[in-house]
Parts: C-alpha cells; structure tokens; sequence
C-alpha cells in the first residue's frame, strides 16, 4: 500500500487558500480516481483506492497543520506503511507559483506539516512533492502570506498546476519519485543533451537511464497546459 497525504487547514475559511493547496491537488486526484465519499479515522479524512495495481489510502489531516503528523503516523502505523511509499503534497513559499518539485527526502524547509510528519515518523526519508505559492512579499509575514488567497491571475495558473501535481502523484504510485522528478522539476520535454563520443571501453557501459534534475525551471502557463493535457484522466 502507498499513502498520498495532502496537507492543509480544515475549514471553509482556509479554502482556497495558499497553505491547502496539498487538499486542492489530493481532492482533483480522489475525483480522477473515483475515491467516493471520504471516511473520518487517524484524524484526518481518507480514502482507499486501487490505482497501478496497489492499494492506496488518500489522507487529508484534519489536525490542522502544524500537527499533520499526527494523522500520519496513526495511518502509517495502522496500515503498516513504511516512510518511502508515503508521498506528501505539501505547498512551498520558496517555490514561485508555477514550479513543481518532487524529492526523495531531505528537511522540511520552513514548511510546518512537513516538519511535524518528519519528526514523528522520526526520519527525513519520506517523499514528498512541493507546490511554489511565492515568492513570500518583503512586507509579508510567512503566516498572513500562507493563509492569504491567490490573486486572480496566479489563480488561473494554480487551476493548472493542480491538475499537472495530479499527474505526478499518478505518476509516483505507478513508477517512482526518481521518474517524477525527471518528469515534473522542469520543462515538460526539457532538451537533449548530445552524448559525447566514446573515448575508451569503459563508455561502453553507459546506461541510458534520464538524469535526475536537481534544479527546477519556471513552468510557465503554457507548458503547463501543454502538460495537463498530455494525459488523460485515468480511472481505476
């Protein structure tokens, strides 16, 4: 089984808003793949589905974020899930509005529901995929900015980026973060690069496995679109 945890505030006064933008994409994913109506249990809302061929529970913590970990370990414990096939849908102020960036592991960078499901899970080794809502405005405090809402024009690319995020967690539960990492941290079909001639025997032995990108490009709206349309919804 692999969990899809999308991170936010429940309340309808946080619709909407920056910090749920992991309930946007984890509610367009359920949608996809028929979910039906969530259960409430390990304080949160869940669902069980079958996608890829495996089991998988879809977890929106209603603990409000700053304990999102809390949901977490009491779905992971339950069901025997270990931190690897959990993937975290979390939003990141860091990250400009447009840009996608999954990873295998690493820090919580300033995002408080990522900390709180790393600390309890007691391990940095936990997937997650990161949605830019920034840049943070100089005049801003984190908290307000998090919690405002989009402005109309950023909204229109969020609408997309939600469905593209919706791809890549198709995507993590069918092949891995390592895939959606060459597929989502940059442009839709980023360019070639040449292969060099080989000098000795020992180019011989390389592979031709994609390189995993370390660094994002800004997905303009464009591309996005030409992304989200690329592929069709999949039922399950």
């Amino acid at each position: 089984m692999k969990v899809v945890v999308g991170l936010g505030n429940p309340g309808r006064k946080y619709n909407n808003t920056r910090h749920n933008i992991g309930f946007e994409v984890l509610a367009e994913v359920a949608r996809r793949w028929q979910a039906g109506k969530p259960r409430l249990k390990f304080e949160a809302e869940y669902a069980e589905v079958v996608a890829g061929g495996q089991k998988v529970l879809l977890l929106s913590p209603l603990t409000y974020m700053n304990a999102s970990g809390k949901a977490v370990i009491g779905a992971t414990n339950f069901f025997g899930v270990t931190s690897d096939d959990v993937l975290v849908v979390c939003d990141d102020f860091n990250l400009p509005v447009g840009k996608l960036r999954f990873r295998p592991s690493g820090s919580a960078g300033g995002q408080k529901g990522l900390a709180d499901i790393l600390r309890r899970l007691g391990t940095q080794d936990v997937p997650r995929v990161r949605v830019g809502i920034g840049p943070l405005p100089p005049q801003w405090s984190v908290s307000d900015f998090v919690l405002s809402r989009f402005e109309s024009d950023e909204r229109t690319t969020i609408d997309t980026l939600v469905q593209v995020a919706a791809d890549g967690v198709g995507d993590w539960v069918r092949e891995d973060v390592a895939f959606c990492m060459n597929r989502y941290n940059g442009y839709p079909d980023p360019p070639k690069q040449k292969r060099k001639k080989p000098t000795d025997d020992s180019s011989e032995r390389q592979t031709d496995a994609p390189k995993q990108q370390t660094d994002t490009v800004e997905l303009d709206l464009a591309r996005l679109k030409k992304l989200a349309e690329k592929k069709p919804d999949r039922k399950t």
